[in-house]
């Protein structure tokens, strides 16, 4: 067994125990925390796969950003735990079933992979040339690669998918910033426009002297 292949297996047994305490920890903080650690153990394991932009984008991505959010989000709200866990045994059935059907999804995909992969492993042994295309991308590295495809031959859906992203921000920006009659807004061009005769004004008052006020008391 290779270094390679130890770190596979111990950066997956982490994982599954990481996945497996998320959806059973009581406290939904330590499940948030337990999240990050499943991220970060994926992270390396598509390091090991030589897949080092798929890598760098979960951590930064998951991890920096959506994981950061969803821990404000739960330390901030007051949840209430055991009122979740009430319908938790009804859903069970119908969860364990999709998990089993998804289960077996990976299986047929990554038996698949194995298969192709092991065609390829054979044709090199058996001393087959592999196809010009196929020795130019194995000496591309896996980013530069990516962006080829992205940026080449699906620049459009790229394109489109980005344009969608853009209308789905603005939408969410308007739909939160609804004015409200209950709550005061100040203007900063009306501040900018004001004149000191519209804040100050001048009052003239007729002086008092100390003897009249003490004259007036004495009466």
């Amino acid at each position: 067994m290779t270094i390679t292949t130890a770190l596979f297996y111990l950066f997956s047994a982490v994982l599954l125990f990481a996945a497996f305490r998320v959806i059973t920890a009581r406290n939904t903080v330590h499940a948030a925390l337990y999240l990050v650690l499943s991220f970060f153990q994926a992270s390396t394991i598509w390091m090991l796969l030589q897949a080092e932009f798929l890598s760098i984008v979960l951590v930064l991505v998951y991890v920096g950003a959506v994981m950061v959010l969803f821990l404000f989000v739960v330390m901030m709200l007051d949840v209430n735990v055991d009122q979740l866990r009430q319908g938790f045994w009804r859903y069970f059935p119908v969860a364990a079933l999709v998990g089993v059907f998804i289960v077996l999804e990976m299986a047929a995909v990554l038996m698949q992979a194995f298969q192709i992969g092991g065609q390829t492993a054979a044709a090199q042994v058996g001393g087959q040339a592999l196809s010009p295309a196929a020795q130019a991308a194995a000496h591309i590295p896996n980013t530069e690669l990516l962006g080829r495809v992205l940026y080449g031959a699906y620049l459009y859906p790229v394109e489109i998918a980005a344009v969608i992203l853009l209308v789905a921000i603005i939408a969410a920006i308007a739909l939160t910033l609804r004015r409200r009659k209950d709550t005061k807004t100040v203007r900063a061009a009306d501040q900018l426009r004001v004149r000191r005769n519209d804040r100050v004004r001048l009052v003239r008052m007729p002086a008092q002297t100390a003897s009249g006020s003490a004259g007036d008391k004495g009466e």
